[in-house]
């Protein structure tokens, strides 16, 4: 595997007293890569969160419509603020992803359990958004509101 598309080990990550803050104030979450299929990660997790009162906006390109939400083909073309930038892409595409989280000034790029990329996250945080990396954001949930 080349270093371009390597998951790395994250560097850091808020404590958890910061991401349960996180998630106490976020309201809105873009799920970038989320799948229409019920038996995909994405889809759970989406599931799960809308089921908790989240609004879910779904990033795929090729769809039209995910859990009753319309889908954007890419973050910029969402027409709301934007709380937390959950991504579910494979890593190659995650500095394109956190540079338009940036540029939409979303409040949070959340890395899924599996993905990390450290150059993405310190550019992040550098503008001043928070970074999750290689963690469940459901499973988070989970574990600090039941």
């Amino acid at each position: 595997m080349d270093e371009k598309n390597e998951c790395q080990i994250p560097d850091s990550n808020p404590p958890g007293d910061e991401i349960r803050d996180l998630l106490s104030r976020a309201r809105t979450i873009a799920v970038v890569g989320l799948s229409d299929r019920a038996d995909r990660d994405s889809y759970m997790v989406a599931r799960y969160l809308k089921d908790r009162g989240y609004t879910i906006i779904p990033v795929n390109p090729g769809k039209k419509e995910i859990l009753g939400e319309p889908c954007y083909p890419d973050l910029s073309s969402i027409p709301v603020k934007v709380d937390i930038v959950d991504i579910f892409r494979a890593v190659d595409a995650i500095p394109g992803i956190v540079e338009e989280a940036i540029k939409i000034g979303a409040g949070a790029v959340w890395m899924q359990l599996g993905l990390a990329h450290n150059e993405s996250a310190r550019r992040a945080r550098e503008a001043g958004l928070t970074v999750v990396q290689s963690r469940c954001i459901k499973a988070e949930h989970a574990k600090l509101f039941g």
